[in-house]
């Protein structure tokens, strides 16, 4: 496969040439979101963080409500109250604009579903005693185990609009249609959203895999750091990673202030495509 010309041309020269979708006078200005350390070329190891704010723009935006089911319930403790105020506050938001969404899944692995992939091979075949389970990759409790939490669950007719799904990778997107087509990924795309707000368990899990996966499909990642919470010791480790390669790291009271005072409907396809699997703007 060749998508590229033979010849890559050096920054300098490219800088020379006319470039859709690009601002050349904005683009040799100095980096806001940059900052340097000594020990390689052009100032590396490097440190980063968005480059966007919230504000910036008008906004087609949904919540994320990552396995926040029963079974993790000791685990979302902490952080249930401020998913309740995320909830509310988009569902009340959504009431009044086309361009939110809310959407739920579970995590589903069982010891019987026919799966032998990466992710068992990682966690390896032990731990898997009923009396005292260790081996997380499987739902423990069963059925009762993989509904959303009774404080945020969705309404029947979120449910029957295809909302809240059951996934069985890390990543929410993960989940395919008929088509080979991401599930997640096409109810957003049909709603025109553009920013996705990333909520629930485990941070260090699934939250950093769909904040990547977002990221690689064109959405702008936000997580929200205490509406997101983990059964190991990652949880700060895993917040800074996000917060430095890909994502907008941002408070609960941060997200419900931008929702209630500054959240603007945009426009579908003004910043996001979706003819291209990476969600570049289309001409």
């Amino acid at each position: 496969m060749k998508d590229t010309e033979d010849k890559i041309p050096t920054l300098e020269e490219a800088l020379k040439k006319p470039c859709k979708h690009r601002d050349k006078s904005l683009a040799l200005q100095p980096m806001d979101n940059y900052s340097k350390t000594p020990g390689g070329p052009n100032g590396l190891p490097l440190s980063f963080w968005a480059a966007w704010d919230l504000k910036d723009r008008p906004r087609r935006i949904a919540l994320l409500l990552d396995d926040c089911q029963e079974e993790y319930r000791p685990y979302a403790g902490d952080i249930l109250p401020n998913l309740i105020k995320l909830v509310d506050v988009f569902r009340t938001a959504k009431s009044d604009s086309d361009g939110v969404c809310i959407t739920w899944s579970s995590w589903t692995r069982t010891f019987d579903d026919g799966i032998s992939n990466a992710m068992d091979r990682w966690y390896g075949p032990k731990g898997l005693r009923p009396e005292d389970p260790q081996n997380a990759i499987y739902v423990f409790t069963g059925s009762p185990g993989i509904k959303p939490l009774a404080e945020i669950a969705p309404s029947d007719k979120e449910v029957s609009e295809g909302w809240f799904y059951h996934g069985k990778h890390l990543d929410m997107f993960w989940n395919f249609d008929e088509n080979g087509k991401s599930y997640l990924d096409e109810k957003l795309k049909a709603k025109g959203i553009d920013t996705i707000v990333l909520s629930g368990l485990w941070t260090d899990e699934c939250i950093l895999s769909t904040a990547y996966a977002g990221s690689s499909r064109g959405y702008d990642v936000v997580v929200v750091s205490d509406a997101v919470a983990t059964a190991t010791a990652n949880q700060k480790t895993a917040l800074t990673i996000a917060e430095s390669t890909m994502s907008k790291v941002v408070s609960t009271d941060e997200v419900i202030s931008y929702m209630e005072n500054d959240f603007v409907t945009g426009e579908p396809g003004a910043v996001k495509g979706t003819t291209y699997p990476d969600g570049r703007k289309e001409d």
